[in-house]
């Protein structure tokens, strides 16, 4: 064996072991005890290790240590909020190979771009209950694709039952951290999000300990601050542009002037990863507006990872995930958002002590 595939092998056998140490099924033990540290966010579930926005995903971030698990929103046709990292649902589903749905593929304009495929919107909650998860990234995450086939379509609601049984599981308090996805888009067609949204968390009279609202628009959490729900409010921030519909830039909204406008009506932001990275004070600043700062999205492949912590040239093996870790936790965010909790919650045990 060539030193390449051997290297591959031994770093594929270390995922497997942490797998295995803290998979949802057999004989592993759930994490029980409260975080003490930055909080864990499961992103999108454990997105590193099962197919993303499913029931497995969710409930092996949970059983890793995850404090928080993070649903996407999107509407159905019949504007029932569901579980998608995007609303064109051919990279995640089987609908490419549904013949009854042929003709739902389409073309639309979200956000200002052109995106083809097929869309929650045109399809009914029972419709799409008909369909199958599959792995987004099968390229990347291959191990992932002996899961497809096996999930379906998770409306907001089941997530939020489901975070409920996992907390009882555990004996901790999950809470659901869900993104308002394209509320502009989805206005604009007659699907708001933030209405439903709202009647949701109302109906199971949440509590800002079991849900936090984000979304990388203002104007959505402004309309979420307007229905007075008494929750954390989280504003993602991206590199570069604006937010869609928003003349402000992101990097406006970062600057000192920009954190205190949002500090009066968010309690979060979320910037990505690299804005807290040296010579960037917008970890300081953030936190001398009262802010609280909760990073995306760590991964463990190196070709998410900075130069430095890399292990390899080949793009999919895995980096030292567990050096930017400690570099971000120690420069003192208070959140790190991640497809991999498993790892994050043992850096932060190797943090603690």
């Amino acid at each position: 064996m060539s030193p390449a595939p051997r290297r591959r092998s031994v770093l594929l056998a270390t995922a497997a072991l942490t797998a295995a140490a803290t998979a949802p099924a057999g004989a592993a033990t759930p994490v029980r005890h409260r975080a003490s540290g930055p909080l864990v966010i499961g992103h999108r579930g454990a997105a590193g290790w099962r197919p993303e926005h499913t029931a497995d995903a969710y409930t092996y971030a949970v059983r890793a240590g995850a404090d928080w698990i993070e649903p996407d929103l999107v509407p159905t046709k019949d504007h029932v909020l569901v579980v998608r990292h995007e609303n064109e649902i051919g990279g995640t589903t089987d609908v490419a190979g549904r013949t009854e749905f042929a003709d739902r593929r389409t073309t639309r304009t979200v956000d200002g771009r052109a995106v083809t495929g097929w869309f929650t919107e045109d399809f009914t909650l029972r419709e799409l209950r008909t369909l199958r998860t599959v792995e987004r990234l099968p390229l990347v995450r291959n191990r992932n694709t002996v899961f497809d086939g096996r999930g379906r379509v998770m409306t907001f609601q089941e997530v939020i039952d489901l975070a409920r049984r996992l907390s009882g599981e555990s004996g901790r308090r999950i809470a659901v951290f869900p993104e308002t996805k394209h509320p502009t888009y989805f206005r604009s067609i007659g699907l708001p999000l933030e209405e439903e949204l709202i009647r949701v968390i109302r109906r199971n009279r949440l509590t800002a300990r079991e849900c936090v609202v984000q979304s990388f628009e203002p104007s959505s959490l402004h309309r979420i601050a307007a229905a007075r729900l008494g929750l954390p409010l989280w504003q993602a921030l991206g590199t570069s542009g604006s937010p869609y519909g928003h003349a402000v830039t992101y990097k406006d909204m970062m600057s000192p002037a920009g954190l205190r406008e949002i500090a009066s009506y968010a309690q979060w932001i979320g910037p990505d990863k690299s804005s807290l990275v040296p010579p960037h004070t917008l970890l300081a600043d953030a936190h001398a507006a009262g802010l609280k700062v909760g990073a995306y999205t760590f991964r463990a492949e190196n070709q998410y990872l900075p130069a430095g912590y890399r292990r390899s040239t080949a793009p999919n093996d895995f980096g030292d995930a567990f050096a930017e870790y400690a570099f971000h936790y120690g420069q003192g965010v208070d959140a790190v958002v991640t497809d991999f909790p498993d790892i994050a919650v043992q850096a932060r045990e190797g943090l603690r002590r």
